[in-house]
């Protein structure tokens, strides 16, 4: 289980996506599960049993847009 702004959610059987970014190469990659409404769970792809961060859906957003932007 995983401790989350709004309660515990089990995400023992969550499907997670990759970035569209991510390439095979063992690289640095983030995976989303999008089963949660306002709420993004994000997780390094290489440790899928290590930490999930949990981050709002309107700053994932935000995040996401600023990235594609180019910005650091």
């Amino acid at each position: 289980m995983t401790e989350m702004a709004h309660g515990t959610h089990d995400l023992s059987t969550a499907v997670w996506r990759k970035s569209t970014h991510s390439n095979g190469s063992g690289g640095n990659c983030l995976e989303v599960c999008d089963a949660h409404s306002g709420l993004v769970p994000v997780r390094d792809s290489k440790v899928p049993h290590g930490p999930v961060l949990v981050v709002g859906a309107p700053a994932w957003a935000l995040f996401v847009a600023m990235v594609t932007a180019g910005h650091d």
